[in-house]
Formats: C-alpha cells, structure tokens, sequence
C-alpha cells in the first residue's frame, strides 16, 4: 500500500529548505519525516524543473509533482487468468511454460525484473 502523501505546506517547507542549502537529514528531523520521505519529494521536484520560488498556488504545485504516469495501466496486457487455470489442470503444463508463451505474444508483458 502507498504511503499516504504529505500535506503541501510540508511539501513546501521540504523544498525551502533544501533551497536554503539545509542537508537531507536536518530537513527530515525539522519535519518528523524519514529522509527517504525527503528525498523522493526532492526527486519529484528535481524531475519536475522546479527551484525556489515555488508556484503560488496549490493545485500548480501539485500538477507539477504529481503528474500522471503517461501510458501506466495500458502498458501491459494482463493473461486471461481463466485459460490459465484450466491449461494448468493439463498434463505437462507448468506456470513458467504458460508465462514463456504469454511472453512469446507479448514481450512487454508482465514480468520480473
């Protein structure tokens, strides 16, 4: 389950201080936030373009961060999971065969990494 976000006044204070040139570690004790808290919301700014001073409004500032993944959910094809269930009560068959002929029809499929 994803983290809950931060509120924008912290997201605001994390790239203020970072501005101010105040270490990862210090703007994490300052706000009672892990690091790695920090550190992702200065990635998302970084990718993002932005420096101090920041968009005025909210909703600016969080369109910038926050943008939506182009193409996430229809990326990948998902196995029909009923022709799998029954292709697995055959003799013979095995998930990794099953999974190396969904790969064969779809090379951007779902996989490990």
């Amino acid at each position: 389950m994803p983290a809950e976000r931060l509120s924008m006044r912290k997201i605001r204070e994390v790239l203020r201080l970072r501005s101010l040139g105040i270490t990862v570690r210090k703007i994490a004790e300052a706000l009672h936030v892990g690091p790695s808290t920090v550190g992702e919301y200065l990635q998302r700014a970084e990718k993002a373009g932005l420096s101090w001073p920041l968009p005025e409004k909210d909703e600016e500032l969080e369109r910038l961060l926050f943008a939506p993944r182009e193409n996430q959910a229809a990326a990948k094809p998902v196995p029909d999971w009923n022709v799998v269930r029954s292709e697995l009560k055959r003799k013979g068959v095995t998930r990794f065969l099953l999974w190396q002929e969904y790969k064969d029809q779809h090379p951007d499929g779902y996989q490990y990494l």
